[in-house]
């Protein structure tokens, strides 16, 4: 895939991502954080994406809800802050179908999850 070709996604947007954490072959919706500069610049070929889980159960300090109604998923998902990670862009599948794009707001409450989890209070 050329440059030219690669995604670009939105800061905020939900879309279906290949987490190199993951079972190979599997997909699952991430949160794209890093700037739309970054995202759109054809020589940048990685964003940084943060994965999202149904198993709101599951919430840890480095975690934050997002109800369904703010992200129009069909359930209510978890995002995981101590799991933010680089992603190639051809690693992005598809924009999650009927998604809204998270707040400035809430990603920067992401972000200092994100400090809590690596210890910088």
């Amino acid at each position: 895939m050329s440059p030219t070709e690669l995604a670009k996604p939105g800061r905020g947007e939900i879309w279906w991502i290949q987490f190199p954490t993951d079972t190979p072959g599997k997909k699952r919706p991430g949160v794209i954080v890093s700037l739309d500069v970054r995202n759109t610049n054809l020589r940048a070929t990685t964003v940084l994406a943060v994965p999202l889980s149904t198993s709101v159960h599951k919430l840890g300090p480095f975690h934050l809800l997002l109800p369904s109604g703010e992200t129009g998923l069909r359930e209510d998902s978890v995002v995981w802050a101590d799991n933010i990670t680089t992603i190639h862009r051809e690693q992005l599948v598809t924009p999650v179908e009927g998604h809204r794009r998270l707040t400035t707001t809430r990603i920067c409450t992401l972000a200092d999850l994100v400090r809590r989890a690596m210890g910088c209070l």
